[in-house]
């Protein structure tokens, strides 16, 4: 599926050699092009399981998946929050939305994108909430639903590691200037909810998901300020979560503005 893809939309293949360039700038090209070649296998992988996950008895989907830092989740709904995940396009994250919702019976929230055809949004939307998912759709109405589910103690879970809507904050991403989403930064401060770095990794047959420590926020500091503090420290977080597995990180859209430094 992803090989036939890249033939179709060849440029897809371009943008993502780009981005495991910033993050591998010493790599090799002949290293790139391995990465790439995993990047793509690992985003056909997550199609297949994107369509499977629905009709996959609850025992299967706990039999392959485990989690690290579970407890996390527990603690801020323990204190009244419902926590703000933010994840890398990495790995299988569909996997662990699946086990929040079906397995662990947990509430989730999740933004999505407003795709093209219709269609194949709707088909998003069924599929997730097959598995539990309020899905909410990226726009102007998303930030009320997602702070309403913050204070109904939601797993709320956001895609970060794109500025899809072009308005983010200026951050430093693998040593280069980019823009990445406020939201993560904006809902906590609005709600005092902490934000879990996120990621969901490929391991054998298996998802293993890594819960990172809690980004707290300063409710007290100037709305700018706080946005640009607490979205830099976001982005230093996906850095160690992309960083130990550049080859899962499928993202087929440019991320910095600029090719990586010297290339």
């Amino acid at each position: 599926m992803a090989r036939s893809l890249v033939r179709v939309r060849p440029e897809l293949g371009d943008d993502l050699r780009r981005n495991l360039r910033h993050v591998r700038p010493n790599a090799t090209d002949r290293e790139i092009e391995r990465l790439t070649r995993e990047a793509f296998a690992t985003y056909g992988r997550y199609w297949v399981d994107t369509m499977q996950l629905p009709t996959l008895p609850i025992d299967v989907i706990d039999e392959g998946f485990a989690v690290t830092g579970y407890d996390r989740i527990l603690d801020v709904q323990a204190s009244g929050y419902g926590p703000i995940l933010a994840l890398p396009h990495l790995g299988g994250w569909e996997w662990a939305a699946a086990w929040l919702g079906r397995v662990a019976r947990q509430p989730i929230a999740a933004v999505v994108e407003q795709l093209e055809p219709a269609d194949v949004f709707e088909w998003f939307h069924d599929v997730r909430e097959a598995y539990g998912v309020e899905v909410i759709p990226l726009g102007p109405d998303a930030l009320p639903s997602l702070i309403r589910a913050i204070k109904e103690r939601s797993v709320v879970c956001l895609l970060v590691d794109r500025d899809i809507v072009g308005n983010g904050i200026d951050v430093e991403f693998f040593g280069e200037r980019t823009t990445l989403p406020s939201g993560p930064a904006l809902l906590a401060r609005r709600t005092g909810a902490p934000i879990l770095p996120t990621a969901v990794y490929y391991d054998g047959h298996r998802c293993h998901c890594r819960i990172g420590d809690p980004i707290e926020v300063d409710r007290s500091m100037k709305l700018r300020p706080c946005l640009e503090q607490v979205t830099q420290r976001v982005a230093y977080a996906l850095e160690g979560l992309i960083d130990d597995a550049p080859g899962q990180w499928h993202v087929l859209q440019p991320v910095w503005p600029q090719p990586a430094a010297g290339k």
